[in-house]
């Protein structure tokens, strides 16, 4: 001090109370910073007055080290200057938080503290105030979410200014509004970046009863129910946990709607195979409609593995829509007329599969669809039906063992369309015409 004193044109500084000054480190004991102004005396911050920082920005402070303080009392009774580094940097902090708050920007602190209402964070010596509507995962009632709320003490969370009042000393923060903001942009990056028919790792955030959503990164995707296994009737709660990481396929990515389509089970491919391996083409296999399209009608077949019965594949008859034959939930005999292992896709086909149904006991309605199948198919898919018709019985032999064959039989009708055409084949010939007028046929 004596040396920068003695510089030519060096005159002291006179801080006074309310000043932020530059500082640099002289001494710091564990408990008290010592620091030089640039007065006739050093200052000292007390632990009390540097809260702001964090234990290990307190123990990487070194002689040397620049500090900004704020004086609080310029007379001490020892003669020394009352410094607080928490007062400079909070009033540096409003600034940045207004400038933050008009800026709408998304930015990263630390959690001091928390008390019934929310968490209590530092912000560029500021203190703010995070209720529990604006923290993210905070799950179940009020007396749930307050016993969840020491855990946070510590961590660094991605925070927004929602509300800012200087005269009030108030900040309202929310963590909420930042995910919510940062996401979209994620979103936008990743519906850009991400490619229909790619496997990603992702982890799951909700469970629903019609599938799980899960985060890619900053955007959520919908695994629906459909497309969580290659199993049927499967429970979206037993098979997944929140914060679960999976890999999951991209089925489809719509820019307009801002949604992501998703599949679990075509992650695992080899349950696929594994599953089709047990069919081949031409097999006959009873499959529940599971969705109807203008193409077509989709399929589960027992495994399950859905397949596609083409609208032209489901009736002998021209038809406009699938629902002229088939409704969903319909149990169907479909035959299997393609199997593409690479794309895994299957090929299926009720109108070819008809005939050999028939003699299996299914029973079809004249638009094409069913309105029978056999007994144990039925109970196998818990379906009610009726009992079958009894059919009428075959007549009895003959007792008179004089009678034969042709005397049993019933007398066939007079065969009038047969002497038609004999009588008209002699008119054509007594006119002089022949089969090599018709060339050669009849």
């Amino acid at each position: 001090m004596d040396e920068l004193l003695a510089e030519p044109g060096r005159e002291p500084l006179n801080p006074r109370r309310g000043d932020i000054v530059e500082g640099i480190v002289v001494h710091w004991s564990g408990s008290a910073l010592i620091v030089d102004v640039g007065a006739k005396s050093e200052g000292v911050v007390h632990m009390e007055e540097m809260r702001s920082l964090t234990d290990t920005e307190r123990e990487a402070l070194k002689t040397g080290d620049p500090v900004h303080v704020f004086v609080t009392d310029s007379e001490s009774e020892g003669g020394s200057l009352e410094l607080s580094i928490d007062r400079a940097r909070g009033e540096q902090g409003w600034h940045e938080l207004q400038r933050r708050f008009d800026e709408n920007e998304v930015f990263d602190a630390r959690v001091t503290g928390s008390n019934k209402g929310g968490l209590l964070v530092n912000v560029e010596g500021v203190n703010a105030f995070v209720p529990l509507s604006q923290i993210v995962e905070i799950t179940g009632d009020r007396e749930q979410a307050i016993a969840q709320l020491s855990e946070y003490e510590g961590r660094t969370l991605r925070f927004k200014v929602i509300e800012i009042n200087r005269r009030r000393n108030r900040v309202i923060l929310s963590e909420r509004a930042a995910v919510q903001e940062w996401r979209a942009e994620q979103k936008e990056r990743l519906l850009d970046e991400l490619q229909e028919g790619e496997i990603r790792t992702g982890r799951i955030t909700s469970i629903r009863s019609f599938g799980v959503f899960v985060d890619l990164g900053g955007a959520d995707g919908l695994a629906h129910l459909s497309e969580l296994s290659w199993e049927r009737d499967v429970d979206p709660e037993t098979m997944f946990s929140i914060g679960q990481t999976i890999d999951v396929y991209i089925t489809k990515i719509d820019k307009e709607s801002k949604k992501i389509g998703l599949s679990v089970r075509r992650a695992s491919p080899e349950q696929w195979d594994e599953v089709v391996g047990k069919f081949e083409v031409g097999d006959i296999v009873p499959s529940v409609v599971t969705k109807l399209v203008t193409f077509g009608a989709f399929a589960r077949l027992e495994g399950p593995v859905e397949g596609l019965v083409h609208v032209s594949e489901l009736a002998d008859r021209r038809i406009t829509h699938p629902r002229e034959v088939v409704l969903e939930n319909d149990v169907i005999p479909a035959k299997i007329v393609r199997i593409e292992r690479d794309r895994h896709r299957l090929g299926l086909s009720l109108r070819q599969a008809r005939t050999d149904a028939e003699r299996l006991g299914w029973v079809f309605n004249h638009e094409g669809g069913i309105a029978r199948m056999p007994d144990d198919v039925a109970e196998r898919f818990g379906i009610a039906q009726e009992p079958a018709p009894e059919q009428p019985p075959e007549p009895e032999p003959s007792e008179d063992p004089s009678r034969g064959a042709d005397e049993a039989q019933p007398q066939e009708a007079p065969q009038e369309p047969v002497r038609a055409v004999s009588a008209m084949q002699e008119a054509l010939e007594r006119a002089g015409v022949t089969e090599q007028d018709f060339g050669g046929e009849r």
